[in-house]
């Protein structure tokens, strides 16, 4: 199982622990995916403002 289908089947259990059901797994592999992209794009903006940071007298 890959890390993205695990994410999705976490986030799944955990909406339906809170009563959603309408999406399927498939919507939240969707969901993950996405979160992923925000958090890599996240993480490299910081890295560059670090690097930026760094860099200045």
């Amino acid at each position: 199982m890959s890390v993205k289908a695990m994410m999705a089947t976490i986030l799944q259990n955990q909406l339906t622990s809170r009563g959603v059901h309408s999406l399927t797994h498939s919507d939240c592999e969707e969901i993950v995916g996405q979160l992923i992209e925000k958090l890599t794009e996240l993480e490299l903006s910081l890295a560059v403002r670090e690097v930026a940071d760094k860099q200045e007298p």
